[in-house]
């Protein structure tokens, strides 16, 4: 699977663009804003837009979703339903955040844990991660080894457990018992920042250092 990441909105957001090599089919995840950036994105890159995955229901990964999805004429899929309050309230997020005004998004597919979702020829497995939110997903790509993760885990952080329905204890049990299994090998996507491999998290991010690893 080949990637691209387009930096969106005032919080420097990661969408990414990532798509199959062999079929040019390709997916949009977490557009947050910036709808016409990404469209000069996934325009130049010679690829065909086939859907949009996101990973949770904040406005920073979802803002530009709509548009987009109306725009290509493709489907909006994801997160798991227990976000549906947050894409509800998409326009009290906006004012919250002092952001365009964003309409409430009802997504074409919910998606759960255990869920696959193609990319041309690659698989992506979908992981139901709460903690961040309790609808946060993640997408891997167990042949290229590539997670893309959302806002569960960064380099050296983790997701905000302060907002409505956050929990921190369940974000570190997501990290501990869905994440690092995968493998140490396993490069990420993020949210927000740089990439980094669940390998270095698991040995030197400080909020995965206070407990005993539970699986």
């Amino acid at each position: 699977m080949n990637y691209r990441i387009i930096p969106v909105t005032a919080f420097s957001q990661n969408c990414s663009l990532i798509w199959c090599e062999q079929t040019r089919l390709a997916a949009l995840v977490d557009p947050g804003g910036d709808a016409e950036k990404i469209k000069q994105e996934v325009d130049a890159s010679g690829v065909t837009l086939m859907q949009i995955l996101l990973t949770h229901g904040h406005l920073d990964h979802v803002g530009a979703a709509s548009e987009l999805a109306q725009h290509y004429g493709v489907p909006v899929i994801g997160p798991e339903k227990e976000d549906e309050f947050w894409l509800q309230g998409l326009p009290a997020q906006s004012r919250m955040f002092g952001l365009e005004e964003c309409q409430p998004l009802t997504p074409d597919r919910w998606l759960n844990g255990g869920d696959r979702v193609s990319v041309g020829n690659v698989t992506l497995q979908v992981l139901h991660c709460p903690g961040h939110t309790p609808g946060h997903v993640v997408f891997f790509d167990e042949q290229s080894q590539l997670l893309i993760s959302g806002d569960v885990i960064f380099k050296g952080g983790v997701g905000r457990s302060d907002f409505p329905r956050g929990d921190h204890h369940q974000l570190i049990d997501s990290i501990k018992r869905k994440l690092l299994p995968l493998g140490d090998e396993v490069t990420f996507i993020p949210g927000h920042g740089p990439l980094s491999t669940l390998g270095d998290e698991r040995l030197h991010n400080p909020f995965l250092q206070d407990e005993m690893p539970v699986w």
